[in-house]
């Protein structure tokens, strides 16, 4: 994709700050951190989403993801922790359509309020929310199947 700069960093046409790279991703720090050493791993090859991400690519962006995790632990910014995010559409707030993981690193204490809310929710009606994500797999096994 011409028109995508995500896709321009990984072939080296763009600039970024990179700190990690391998035959299937880039790893480079997000020029809108959330915190210091916020990073992307994206996949060299192009998908707008998960739903146009080849498994392996995943497989292999989540496997650099957990790495870089680890090597923020270690690193001089000594991090207690890391939420790996993936924006999947509009309306989890992606905003470049390349599918991209982000590592926002942690520390004990820090004010980043990623999960508010999160912490007491309940279910609802969860029989029936699991039957539908069950149909929804069913759906996915015929498609694949075609």
């Amino acid at each position: 994709m011409d028109s995508c700069v995500f896709c321009a960093i990984a072939g080296g046409a763009a600039p970024a700050a990179l700190v990690y790279e391998d035959n299937h991703v880039v790893a480079f720090l997000d020029i809108r951190p959330l915190a210091r050493g916020h990073l992307l791993v994206v996949p060299r090859t192009h998908s707008e989403r998960l739903e146009d991400l080849d498994p392996a690519h995943g497989a292999s962006m989540f496997k650099a993801g957990q790495r870089l995790a680890r090597a923020l632990a270690r690193s001089d910014l000594a991090t207690d922790g890391a939420n790996l995010v993936v924006n999947d559409g509009r309306a989890a707030f992606q905003t470049v359509f390349h599918t991209h993981l982000h590592i926002i690193p942690r520390w004990n204490g820090d004010r980043f309020r990623l999960g508010v809310g999160v912490l007491r929710r309940k279910h609802r009606a969860p029989e029936s929310t699991a039957a539908a994500i069950r149909a929804g797999l069913d759906r996915l096994s015929t498609e694949e199947n075609l």
